[in-house]
């Protein structure tokens, strides 16, 4: 029974090694290129993508001609929101809360 279980493993072996030669013979195949191209020419002869909506990442956007906000509005916006927050801190105190720090 031995020799029937080591005649059964080299059987199984020679077909698992079959199949793994078959497959990338196959496999490669389909990773050989043309005669008129080159791996290396493969964006070269890509077509052009449409142009996007958005800038590539080393353009920076134009500056703008007239600034977001005011140095007035800002400081107005900085006050209430500096208001705003202490108003927050004294309802938690009242409340019993956390208050953040």
């Amino acid at each position: 029974m031995s020799f029937a279980y080591v005649s059964n493993e080299r059987n199984i072996t020679a077909l698992a090694a079959g199949v793994l030669l078959l497959s990338s013979l196959s496999l490669g195949g389909c990773a050989t290129s043309t005669g008129s191209s080159s791996p290396m020419d493969a964006r070269a002869e890509a077509p052009a993508s449409a142009p996007s909506a958005y800038l590539p990442l080393d353009v920076l956007p134009p500056k703008r001609a007239v600034p977001s906000l005011t140095v007035d509005e800002r400081s107005t916006l900085q006050k209430e929101l500096t208001a705003l927050r202490d108003l927050q801190t004294a309802r938690s105190k009242a409340a019993g809360g956390l208050v953040p720090q």
